[in-house]
Parts: structure tokens; sequence; C-alpha cells
């Protein structure tokens, strides 16, 4: 997509929601978290993600949240960037993602993920011990729960069940119709990429990448997406769909940039080769609003997905939160050909995926 020749695209944000301010039966995070989805379906976006973390102060149990976000809301999307599997039970997460799609009339949006292969010591403790590789234990788990969601058989009655015939195969509770063509994987590799596309998944490209390459940053994201839709061609009837996150800095005035200072600092850092981790960082678009649109409409991936994240700093004021998820929707995407989400065009399309 470029500012010159725009085309049609889905508009996100991705949000850290915070366990804070907790007292009097309710929490502060919670709450600023519910009224950032509020703010982003009068500004038009068509989807609102949370990150999906453990044993940290943010969201651990993402999908009640949504229910409530969906309670608050009319239209806009809600979903997960992302839940690792790694600690879930597949055909539970199916119960409860049913229950919640049905819930908000079919808005869910769920991201799955691996989970922290470097951190198994630490969360095994709480989640218990995986047998085999990570990788094994994931591929597995993805497709029990695609199975599950799918509505086929997970488990068949014998002689002491009260419900069913000894023999009959039972399934998950609800199945929730066009929910199997809204789960996307998060991809941060060429080859996981392709997995994805293999699996039928929508793709979840984020500001990192796993792997170096002599490739820019939004290059490799290009590839990947490529790489992603001929395998997905390939091996599924669902509809492709490939999303990247992009951090932006947008600000006007010293004010407003002094707000965004660490933001800033760290991008450089990262940029200039002086980070110690593995990974390939993507760049924080930022200056005033015409700057962020300019550098967002050269992504070479941004231009080959069909949706743009806007990834919400963490741990910043709700206030500065508040103004990026505002300036992005009034300011930058509409120069890059995004329009305002409208109720009746989701009902459509809705109704086709029902």
């Amino acid at each position: 997509m470029t500012a010159t020749n725009p085309q049609p695209f889905r508009l996100g944000f991705l949000a850290f929601v915070g366990h804070s301010g907790i007292g009097g039966g309710r929490s502060r995070g919670l709450d600023e978290g519910l009224e950032l989805f509020e703010l982003a379906e009068e500004l038009g976006y068509d989807v609102g993600y949370v990150r999906h973390r453990h044993l940290e102060h943010y969201v651990s149990a993402p999908l009640p949240f949504l229910t409530a976000a969906a309670q608050r809301t009319s239209r806009i999307r809600v979903g997960t960037s992302v839940t690792p599997i790694r600690f879930e039970d597949p055909v539970r997460l199916a119960e409860e993602a049913g229950t919640v799609d049905l819930l908000t009339g079919g808005r869910l949006e769920l991201g799955l993920s691996s989970g922290y292969s470097n951190n198994e010591g630490t969360f095994s403790q709480a989640y218990g011990s995986i047998d085999g590789s990570l990788r094994a234990v994931v591929d597995e788990r993805v497709q029990r729960f695609l199975h599950a969601v799918e509505g086929r058989t997970v488990a068949v009655a014998d002689e002491q069940v009260p419900f069913a015939k000894a023999g009959t195969g039972l399934s998950v509770q609800p199945v929730s119709p066009g929910l199997r063509g809204r789960i996307a994987y998060g991809a941060g590799s060429l080859a996981s990429a392709e997995r994805t596309g293999r699996q039928g998944l929508g793709l979840q490209l984020s500001t990192l990448n796993t792997e170096v390459t002599a490739l820019s940053f939004e290059e490799a994201q290009q590839a990947c997406i490529e790489a992603y839709r001929a395998e997905h061609a390939k091996a599924s009837g669902w509809r492709s769909h490939a999303s990247v996150s992009r951090q932006i800095a947008p600000y006007t005035n010293a004010k407003e940039q002094a707000e965004l200072q660490w933001l800033l600092d760290r991008d450089a850092q990262r940029q200039g080769g002086n980070s110690d981790l593995p990974f390939q960082f993507g760049r924080v678009a930022a200056g005033s609003g015409e700057q962020v649109a300019a550098a967002l409409a050269a992504d070479v991936a941004l231009a080959a997905a069909d949706e743009l994240v806007i990834a919400l700093p963490f741990d910043y004021p709700a206030s500065v939160v508040r103004r990026i998820l505002t300036v992005a929707a009034r300011d930058i995407a509409p120069a890059l050909g995004w329009q305002p989400a409208d109720r009746e065009a989701l009902g459509r399309e809705l109704s086709q995926e029902a």
C-alpha cells in the first residue's frame, strides 16, 4: 500500500492491558483497557488485540477480558496476539473460544503462538513440564485445537457415559460457525510462515523477526507473506489473511516527543546494532502524521499484507496510548488508503462467514 496508490486494508491495534490499580473489586488497568476498545470503535478501527502474557502483570486470561470488551462495543472485532498454546489444553481452549465467539456475535480473532522456549525452566514450574520438543508439542496442540474448533470427534463415549450411547463420537460444544477461518498464528521466521500457510491459518507478523538474514526487516517479512500465501493456496480452502504489526511514535511538538523519548531511544539502540537479543527489529515510524504515513507507505511488507496493526507501547500513561491510537486512525491510516469500518459492512462479512 502506498499513499499515492491506496488500497483497502484492515486497521487494528495491539495493546498491553495491565493488572494495575487493583482495589475495591476493580482493576484500573483492566478498566483502561476496556475504555481503549470503546475509543477504538469510535475511531473506526476494525479489530483490537491484546497481548497474552503469563506470570507478568499483563492480561493472562484474555478471553474473559475480550468478552467484556465486546459487551462494551457493538462492531469492533476482538482478539489475541498471541495466545501461547504451550500453556493451553487445546480442547478446553476450543470450548472457551467457541463460547466467546458466540457471546461476541462472531467477532473473535484468535492468534496463537508456541510459547517461551528460552524460559521453559521457569514456566514448567507453574504449568508443568512437556515431553519432547516444544515444536512437536505445539504442532500437536494446534492440530487438536483446530480439530476441536471444527467440530470433529475428540472422544468416544463408553458404557459409563450417561448422555450418549456407547460408541458415539463426541465433539466440543459449542462449535461456532466461522471461527475456524479467524484463527491465526504468530510467525517469526520463513519456515514458521510456511507452516502457518500449510495449516490454513491466518498469519500474524510482529515487530520482530526471530531469525536474522541478509534481508532488511521489511523485506524478510515480505518474503514470509509471499511464502505463506503460496503454501496456503495449496493446502486450504480458507481465505488467507496476513497482518503486520508496526510501532509508531507520532508527535507534533517537543512535549509529545518527550513523552515518547524512551521508545525513540530504544529504537535507535536496536537499529544501531546495540541490542544483545538475537532478533531483527522493525523500525519505529516517528514524527508528524505525514512523516509516519510516508514511512509506512514505503514498507514493502505492509504493502503485501491485508492488515496494519498499530502496536501500542507498554507501561505508558493511558493518555499517551490513547493519543497514539487516535492519531493513527485520524491522520495516518487514511493517508494509506484505510477507511473507518461501518456496522453494515461487518454484518455482511459475518453473514458470509456463517
